[in-house]
């Protein structure tokens, strides 16, 4: 093989390119694939200080860059057509110190030795495993770990106040519509405000015709005996009847009608006004009432014995001030006068008795008086925010009133809620009593009197005050 052939010069070798022996030069020679064994590699040339490049400020300086002597003081022109900056004088060497010196004088090589660095002869690297160290530990701390998050508290839901106070109201409208249907289908009708000839027309403001009968009729041998009845009678007679009078404004008017009062019967001629009931039932009764006072009846309630104290009960009772003894054997009643609270039982003879002074004008004066203090006990407060009040009573009344077929409870309401008030309670002007033939002691009215009572109520206007009677 032939060392000047330039195929097999080491381009890495400097003194390849300066005509140096290429036998020579410790870099090994390629292999013809142009690849140089790894571990063949030459160790890095040593440069003599002679040889090193000048120095600027202590800081190496390379000599390609550096700038070549210009002794003749010609102009030297680079290449690329500018000149070289001129040289300065801070570039200029420092003299050296004799440490130094001795620092840079050159080595002796070792006999047999070239000017190079011995040849080394490449040993394979070997790298030492380093020691795993263990993960650096927590720092020690005395603090408690943290507590995990607590779990946020559930949105709370909307309270739809105006939905469940809707729904409340819906239910107690739904409820009290059905129990008023129910109640009011549970009322006794009859005909009594049947038309015939001649009748009156009507009359403004709104008049009731309240009939108390001593009909017997649903009772055991037990409360007749309690109620003191006095047994079935062959015909049903009224212990009671008024006219009640609503204007379309003001105060209610209480009228009461004596039971003897003598006045015509349709059909019958002159008798007293109980016995129109007798002969001909409520259709004769409203008849003869609308005939003798010239009001026309607009609704007609009646009730028995029974009904009533069924209804005085219900309430938990009636206050009531005595305004005198009564002790009646025939009506089962013994009171003492002053303000005290009736049952159902004393109630019914207190309204029933006539053994008084004025016989059947001071019983129509007590059963104004208790009609006041029933309807007052009816609309209260304590009675109508009570269901076991409210519901007994109207149910009792229900069951034990008749009314006409055009009437409703919703009627009755409004009568109880006109008469919750200070009504005025009178009766008819009396004239005197007198004796008949077939009838026995009747009572007469005071004609002139009575005709200016009762066209002051149908012309709605309150009665005078000359003709109230208490």
């Amino acid at each position: 093989m032939n060392g000047d052939d330039p195929r097999y010069r080491d381009p890495r070798d400097p003194a390849a390119g300066r005509g140096a022996d290429p036998r020579r030069s410790p870099y090994p020679a390629q292999t013809p694939g142009g690849r140089v064994p790894p571990t063949q590699y030459p160790p890095r040339r040593q440069v003599p200080p002679q040889q090193r490049p000048p120095q600027r400020g202590g800081a190496p300086v390379d000599p390609r860059r550096a700038a070549p002597p210009n002794p003749e003081g010609t102009q030297v022109i680079r290449r690329d057509g500018r000149s070289p900056a001129p040289e300065r004088a801070w570039s200029r060497q420092p003299e050296a110190s004799p440490l130094a010196q001795r620092s840079a004088a050159p080595r002796q090589a070792p006999p047999g030795a070239s000017g190079y660095a011995p040849t080394q002869t490449p040993q394979p690297h070997t790298e030492r495993a380093r020691p795993r160290s263990a993960p650096p530990a927590p720092p020690r701390t005395t603090r408690p770990p943290a507590a995990p998050p607590a779990e946020p508290p559930r949105p709370r839901r909307r309270a739809h106040w105006g939905r469940r106070i809707g729904l409340i109201v819906l239910a107690v409208l739904v409820f009290t519509v059905g129990a008023v249907v129910y109640l009011d289908r549970s009322l006794n009708r009859v005909d009594a405000l049947a038309d015939y000839p001649d009748r009156i027309a009507d009359t403004p403001g709104t008049n009731w015709l309240l009939v108390g009968s001593d009909s017997r009729t649903g009772l055991t041998a037990e409360q007749e005996q309690e109620l003191a009845t006095g047994g079935e009678l062959d015909s049903q007679r009224t212990d009671t009847i008024m006219i009640v009078h609503i204007p379309k404004s003001g105060a209610a008017t209480m009228v009461s009608i004596p039971r003897d009062s003598y006045v015509p019967i349709p059909g019958y001629g002159r008798d007293k006004i109980n016995s129109s009931f007798a002969l001909g039932g409520p259709q004769l009764l409203v008849q003869t009432v609308e005939e003798a006072t010239g009001l026309r009846m607009d609704h007609y309630a009646e009730i028995g014995f029974g009904g009533f104290a069924g209804i005085v009960d219900a309430v938990g009772g009636v206050h009531l001030c005595v305004p005198y003894p009564i002790d009646d054997p025939l009506a089962g009643v013994n009171l003492q006068a002053g303000c005290q609270d009736l049952t159902g039982a004393e109630s019914l003879g207190f309204v029933r008795s006539r053994a008084t002074a004025l016989a059947d004008l001071d019983r129509m004066n007590n059963q104004r008086l208790f009609m006041s203090a029933m309807l007052a006990k009816a609309t209260s407060v304590s009675t109508l925010v009570n269901p076991f009040r409210l519901w007994p009573m109207v149910t009792n009344a229900a069951s034990s009133l008749q009314v006409d077929e055009g009437d409703h409870l919703w009627n009755l309401g409004g009568l109880a809620w006109a008469m919750r008030g200070d009504p005025v309670t009178t009766t008819v002007p009396v004239g005197g009593f007198e004796d008949v033939d077939g009838s026995g002691n009747v009572l007469l009215w005071d004609r002139e009197n009575a005709s200016r009572f009762f066209e002051a109520l149908a012309s709605d206007e309150p009665v005078p005050a000359d003709l109230l009677t208490n």
